[in-house]
């Protein structure tokens, strides 16, 4: 295959870390590569050097001639004084880019359900990124290097993605680099994988499902050699005593070794052992939604909804926005009230909601992390049997990610997946036995949601899951539901049937784009509910801004010779404004709904 651009002896560090070091690597015709590794340890970094937007401290990237190189990096550089036709197609005379079926579908496939002729300043943050994700896919670019493109995309529109990209280039020509949490995704379009670790790129073969079987038998491998290295240091040792020899073969070890390892692995949930503690913590009666209906100022929401929560249930709910996905949860929860038939509830329910706005951190913000998990319960029963754990508040921050060191960094300084980490582990302390998540892998890398994911399978409970990516709805729920026009539908073919149901109904649906029409805005208790998390929105808005601005203030007060003292510094800046951004984003989203709802 013909190469297209490769790197010699990459080396990048900070004044507090080396982030790279001698790294050599190439990206030939026909690769379809995906990075993964944990936050902070230069994914993004190694995706910007490649694409020549960021210069490394030593070594060299080369391209060959001719090779034209496109980039959807995580900055905005969307120009707000034109609209969205200007921005994905520029001056092109409408007939020639409404003749390009390529054209045609990257605008279908992303910006459907927005009016082309709107300016991009009144966007919110979730669209603006998908105006820049098809500005990007309607060029003709040889190697595309994209940096977290399933952002702000539902489940229909990261499939859609997957699909585009599969077919975008004949087999063995073009080139992709995509730096992404998203496992579901990396498997679809992925053929070869990039773990970024200790200053180096391992390459692995395949996709996701493939590097962590390589990865298995390549952490099977180093406790062999090290066991091998400790039985040759004895035997080395009784040779000296004995005088005697000592001689070893070499192991051959295979594939098939990790195939034969993962086959001794016991299925990830023990069903039956978790129902059974299930029933002991909430009886046999949970949420039971008996053609129940919510509607709004006599617009119906949801209708003839009949739905039993059973103890131990892992369901998973779909449907585009507006459906009344958080009209359902709140019926769950019982923060929504039904207008026709009824909810009944066990008299031992307790109902967790892990939200997407981290409230439960507020009055926590100045706290160290030790001081907030010492005020909570001693231990935590995780599993039951004779698989039960004791677990204490420190042990369960290690089992999700936290080094000893971060215990003493406060609240406000954590990042956005430390936080939400945190967040959840709050909610678990508090050992609700119906828990609800919405949107929980917002900020989380490949291992912390695998990590996330271990935790959740020992946990003995009800469970509602409300997310866009597909990988961790399909591994931690074993079945799914949808909205359809205000109805719940069981899906028995998961979310394969729920795309394709999508793509009936959209059939009939004529899209906005074409139209000129817009998303649809909430009502009742749901508008209500949408303005009151504007205005907490806005509230902490003001309180990053502020504290950015003092934090700026300091950093010009700041010793200059203290590297060290300055990049912690900007580290927790670059969290604060990374903090601000997604707040940003939830505020244009929410405005959009209530506007459309005073025009509606």
């Amino acid at each position: 295959m013909a190469h297209l651009l490769g790197a010699e002896a990459l080396h990048l560090e900070y004044p507090t870390k080396v982030v790279f070091d001698s790294v050599s690597l190439g990206i030939d015709e026909g690769d379809r590569i995906g990075v993964v590794g944990r936050n902070g340890d230069g994914k993004s970094s190694l995706l910007r050097m490649l694409a020549g937007i960021q210069q490394p401290d030593g070594g060299r990237v080369t391209v060959r001639g001719g090779v034209r190189v496109g980039v959807l990096d995580q900055a905005d550089d969307l120009d707000d004084d034109v609209t969205i036709r200007h921005a994905v197609v520029g001056d092109e005379p409408e007939h020639v880019w409404a003749g390009d079926a390529r054209i045609r579908d990257v605008i279908a496939g992303l910006l459907g359900d927005l009016d082309f002729d709107t300016p991009v300043r009144d966007l919110s943050g979730g669209q603006r990124r998908r105006v820049s994700l098809a500005a990007l896919l309607v060029g003709e670019d040889d190697v595309l290097f994209l940096d977290e493109p399933t952002n702000h995309l539902d489940v229909e529109a990261i499939a859609w993605l997957a699909a585009h990209l599969r077919t975008r280039w004949a087999p063995g020509s073009g080139g992709l680099l995509v730096v992404t949490h998203d496992r579901w995704f990396l498997d679809e379009v992925c053929t070869m994988t990039w773990e970024v670790h200790d200053r180096i790129v391992e390459p692995f073969e395949g996709g996701y499902a493939a590097y962590i079987l390589q990865r298995v038998e390549r952490d099977r491998q180093a406790a062999a050699i090290e066991s091998r290295r400790r039985n040759l240091a004895r035997k080395e040792l009784a040779w000296l005593r004995r005088g005697a020899p000592a001689r070893t073969s070499k192991p051959k070890f295979r594939i098939d070794a990790a195939n034969q390892l993962i086959e001794d692995v016991p299925e990830i949930r023990d069903a039956l052992a978790l129902q059974s503690l299930a029933i002991s913590r909430l009886g046999k009666d949970v949420v039971d939604l008996l053609d129940a209906g919510v509607a709004y100022d006599g617009s119906p929401v949801l209708s003839d909804v009949e739905w039993r929560l059973a103890p131990g249930e892992r369901t998973g709910i779909l449907g585009v926005n507006g459906a009344g996905k958080s009209t359902l949860l709140g019926l769950v929860s019982g923060e929504v009230a039904p207008t026709a038939g009824r909810v009944r509830r066990g008299k031992t329910v307790q109902v967790a909601t892990l939200t997407q706005r981290l409230d439960e951190l507020e009055e926590h913000l100045d706290d160290p992390v030790r001081v907030v998990i010492g005020r909570l319960r001693s231990t935590y029963t995780f599993g039951s049997g004779s698989k039960a754990q004791e677990l204490t508040p420190g042990q369960l921050l290690e089992r999700m990610g936290f080094a000893s060191a971060q215990l003493s960094t406060p609240v406000k300084d954590l990042s956005g997946g430390q936080k939400r980490r945190l967040q959840l582990l709050l909610i678990l302390l508090q050992q609700p036995n119906v828990l609800i998540l919405d949107e929980p892998t917002n900020d989380l890398d490949t291992d912390m949601l695998a990590a996330m994911e271990d935790l959740l399978d020992s946990w003995p409970g009800t469970l509602v899951v409300v997310s866009h990516d597909r990988y961790f709805l399909e591994r931690v729920t074993d079945q799914q539901y949808a909205i359809f026009d205000g109805r719940l539908r069981h899906l028995p073919g998961g979310i394969d049937e729920y795309l394709r149901l999508r793509e009936q109904q959209r059939a009939h649906t004529p899209p906005a784009a074409a139209s000129g029409g817009s998303a649809p805005g909430l009502s009742g208790a749901d508008l209500r509910a949408a303005q009151k998390e504007r205005a907490s929105v806005e509230r902490r808005l003001q309180k990053l801004q502020q504290e950015t601005a003092a934090r700026r203030d300091s950093l010009a007060e700041h010793d200059q010779s203290d590297y060290v003292g300055l990049g912690q510094e900007m580290e927790r800046i670059t969290a604060l404004e990374a903090d601000t951004r997604d707040l940003e984003d939830r505020w244009y989203e929410l405005s959009e709904l209530i506007e459309a709802a005073g025009t509606g």
